[in-house]
């Protein structure tokens, strides 16, 4: 939590004195334009914070900011991505869950063209490492650190050695199970049973699609004592799983990730007992930011770790003011 507030209070002393220097300069430069991929459906709670953030620095820095969703499917990404290149843009801000096979042909062809190319939410380390003095950077979490961190708050909260759990996510996709492989290696350390059940594409587009199968699977399973998932909708769905289902907060231990009002709700329910917070709109602010500084000044791409902290019982009432106003 000290690392969470001292990146608040340099964001506010950034936001003091931009309007001073920062903001007056980049409104008397040419507008630049940019594509951004957001991740899921606009609005969406694991969505909302990143869109945010990302609108914010292109008022700051006089960008005309084009935005991209995608439902979290990996092919509308990329033909998102292949639109933004055939428009020719300044720069564009792409996620890694297509996988660096799909997008590095993608990339190169963007950065022949002259177009910045940067990235947020979900890596892509050896596009990165390549293009990295042209601008490509990372603004995200360390997605197995997150997990695992996410994991080991779970145990905290009272689970044992023994105890059965099960880690529901996105297995079929290697670049979005780093995450949640983290949680399933932190449970098991601890000794727990853990099983993987894989999230399906339908699910992953519309969570509430999970009810039947969560639900299922509690019947099949009575002695279950804890559910991970890093995947913010269907974090937000389990609260309301495990109360049709007539357990009572703490029955079930529940880790999840991102902080949209269901989860916040939730969390004081004491229904999830730790979300993994990757700070979202710092993913939406930092892309755009990237592709001005590289722009401007030929800033080679800055790797950001957003993902630093949990968010628990103990710490949501002081969170949860700046979750609502859409800065976390």
């Amino acid at each position: 939590m000290k690392r969470i507030w001292i990146l608040l209070v340099l964001l506010i002393v950034v936001a003091v004195a931009m309007p001073a220097g920062y903001t007056n300069q980049a409104a008397a430069q040419d507008k630049i334009v940019v594509y951004m991929q957001m991740g899921g459906n606009e609005g969406d709670p694991s969505v909302l914070a990143r869109t945010i953030g990302a609108r914010a620095a292109a008022e700051a820095l006089n960008i005309e900011l084009h935005e991209q969703y995608s439902g979290w499917d990996p092919q509308v990404m990329i033909e998102q991505f292949r639109e933004a290149i055939a428009a020719g843009p300044d720069g564009i801000a792409i996620m890694g869950h297509p996988g660096e096979d799909a997008m590095a042909p993608l990339v190169d062809e963007a950065i022949a063209q002259g177009i910045i190319v940067t990235s947020g939410n979900n890596p892509l380390p050896n596009i990165e490492a390549k293009y990295q003095t042209l601008g490509f950077g990372y603004a995200g979490a360390d997605l197995y650190e997150g997990g695992y961190l996410t994991g080991v708050a779970m145990v905290a909260a009272g689970l044992q050695p023994g105890d059965k759990a099960l880690v529901y996510d996105i297995w079929h996709q290697e670049g979005r199970s780093r995450s949640s492989q983290g949680v399933f290696d932190a449970l098991e350390a601890a000794g727990l049973v853990v099983e993987q059940l894989d999230v399906s594409n339908e699910v992953d587009t519309e969570a509430s699609l999970a009810i039947p199968i969560i639900t299922a699977y509690l019947e099949a399973n009575p002695d279950l004592k804890a559910i991970g998932t890093q995947h913010g909708n269907i974090t937000a769905t389990l609260p309301q799983i495990l109360k049709e289902n007539g357990k009572a907060p703490g029955d079930i231990i529940i880790g999840g990730i991102d902080l949209g009002p269901a989860t916040i709700a939730g969390i004081r329910e004491g229904y999830i007992s730790a979300s993994f917070d990757q700070v979202l709109y710092l993913q939406g602010f930092y892309p755009v930011q990237q592709i001005w500084l590289t722009k401007n000044y030929l800033i080679p791409g800055l790797h950001l770790n957003t993902g630093v902290g949990t968010v628990t019982p103990e710490n949501i009432d002081a969170i949860a003011p700046l979750i609502e106003a859409g800065y976390r």
